[in-house]
């Protein structure tokens, strides 16, 4: 994938993600491991203000890092077209902790002319306990 939205988020491998359109990306402050063509990998660090009243992630957050990761994803295809959102399943498996760093992996399932599938799972950081799990299907649009 040779775009220049590709080409911007790579600058950022290994690094937290800063100056992105999307600001919530921005407080989310991932790090970026991978851009590959239909799939994206950030790195989290839980902070206190993500989390719930028993001290776990937020169930918000997490759909919104999933969301926000598949959203990334796209973005990277480059292009004149805006996807979003227009369902999103989420199954929440095993808790994150303050202080926790979680990975969130993108796949790009099928890529239509107007509908996008797509998919994030959300790892600890050892990638032993698969976290949650988020299917999507998202619109093109020509809001950019």
């Amino acid at each position: 994938m040779d775009t220049k939205e590709a080409a911007f988020l790579r600058q950022f491998i290994g690094k937290e993600v800063q100056g992105s359109p999307s600001p919530f990306l921005n407080w989310l402050r991932p790090v970026l491991l991978k851009v590959e063509e239909g799939s994206l990998a950030f790195q989290y660090t839980v902070r206190a203000e993500m989390t719930n009243p028993f001290g776990t992630l937020h169930g918000g957050i997490t759909a919104a890092i999933i969301d926000d990761a598949i959203g990334a994803t796209l973005i990277a295809y480059g292009g004149p077209d805006f996807h979003v959102t227009i369902n999103l399943v989420v199954d929440y498996f095993a808790a994150a902790r303050e202080g926790d760093v979680v990975i969130a992996e993108t796949q790009v399932i099928k890529k239509g002319s107007q509908i996008v599938n797509a998919q994030s799972e959300l790892w600890n950081e050892a990638r032993t306990k698969l976290l949650a799990k988020g299917y999507t299907n998202l619109i093109k649009t020509k809001t950019r």
